[in-house]
């Protein structure tokens, strides 16, 4: 697939940090909402920020982590029967359909209705991305609709917060979209590291990681590893700060629940928080939406787009790999006190 090249000038203009805070910027939402519980923490901080967010679409995104089965089975100690009723193994549509109903679900703790969830939330692909045949779906017909009506002065922002399969089959569909998207994604390593990228986002559907890396959309790329990971919230913070916010619906509470029940606590071993001395969990996706919020709380730099070994290592972007905008790291505090904040704004 060949993709529209883009000029340096527009792709650069495209990159600019947005700093005009007398508009709205468009946004859809791409997130595998079922996969743990950072995703439900940056959707809900996201539709909380309608001052500053005009949120157009949630896209439920596909994930499945039978990809570390083997190793996973082996670390629990489990036997065929007990992974095989492990639901964090299911295939990738049985992920997506689980994202669909927690976008839902959260969406309604943060005040949509059912209408406006009707609008918005958007089934997504049921398989990983095969380039030869991508699959159209709702979600993949919603961006491209979205994207190819927006403002040729503002982009699409896309924040990509689980694989980008739905992002990819757009792309390859529609290649023009390069045009008019923004990509704010969070994966692996920073682009200089030398370790390979076992990174849930990036690993679990290497086509479309590679259909985003080489299209030419322009990227901004947000490592979880060392950057992202700093998002880190203790259950001390977390007890604190969560119960009793978030208004009449109890999204606060929610979100707790959420923090407390953790779906990933079968693969990690962790039964409860209060099972050891320390406790405390990232919450890496929500430096995809701190980046729109406040440019300031996520520095970036412009660096190439670098390519993808078979490795799973990066491979350095030369002159000829397009300018892509690359975190370094994040302002912690500020990005869970606004989020705070704004639950404690929700009326009672």
């Amino acid at each position: 697939m060949r993709f529209p090249s883009l000029p340096d000038e527009f792709r650069l203009a495209r990159l600019t940090p947005w700093t005009d805070r007398s508009r709205r910027l468009p946004v859809v939402i791409d997130t595998d909402a079922a996969n743990e519980i950072d995703d439900q923490f940056a959707l809900a901080w996201a539709l909380l920020a309608r001052d500053r967010l005009d949120v157009q679409a949630l896209l439920a995104a596909p994930f499945s982590f039978a990809h570390r089965r083997a190793a996973l089975q082996a670390a629990r100690g489990w036997d065929d029967a007990t992974a095989a009723a492990q639901p964090a193994f299911a295939p990738p549509g049985d992920g997506m359909w689980r994202s669909l109903g927690e976008i839902r679900r959260i969406g309604a703790l943060a005040g949509l209705d059912d209408a406006a969830l009707d609008r918005l939330a958007c089934a997504g692909a049921t398989r990983y991305l095969d380039a030869g045949r991508p699959e159209r779906t709702a979600a993949v017909d919603r961006l491209i609709a979205l994207a190819e009506a927006a403002d040729d002065d503002t982009p699409l922002f896309v924040l990509v917060l689980g694989c980008p399969t739905n992002i990819a089959a757009a792309l390859l569909l529609a290649p023009d979209l390069v045009r008019r998207l923004v990509v704010v994604w969070t994966a692996g390593f920073p682009s200089h590291a030398p370790q390979p990228n076992r990174a849930f986002n990036l690993e679990q559907d290497l086509p479309a990681t590679r259909v985003l890396l080489d299209s030419g959309v322009p990227l901004v790329y947000l490592p979880g590893f060392h950057v992202g990971a700093q998002l880190r919230l203790p259950a001390a913070e977390a007890e604190r700060a969560l119960p009793g916010r978030g208004g009449a619906g109890g999204l606060g509470d929610a979100l707790h629940a959420l923090y407390t029940h953790n779906p990933l606590w079968p693969l990690t071993g962790t039964t409860s928080v209060h099972d050891r001395p320390a406790y405390s969990w990232v919450i890496w996706d929500l430096i995809c939406v701190a980046w729109l919020l406040d440019p300031a709380w996520v520095p970036t730099d412009l660096v190439r787009t670098p390519g993808l070994g078979d490795d799973l290592r990066w491979q350095p972007g030369d002159a000829h790999r397009p300018w892509m905008r690359e975190a370094w790291a994040v302002d912690r505090d500020a990005v869970f006190g606004d989020l705070f904040t704004r639950l404690d704004a929700l009326p009672r």
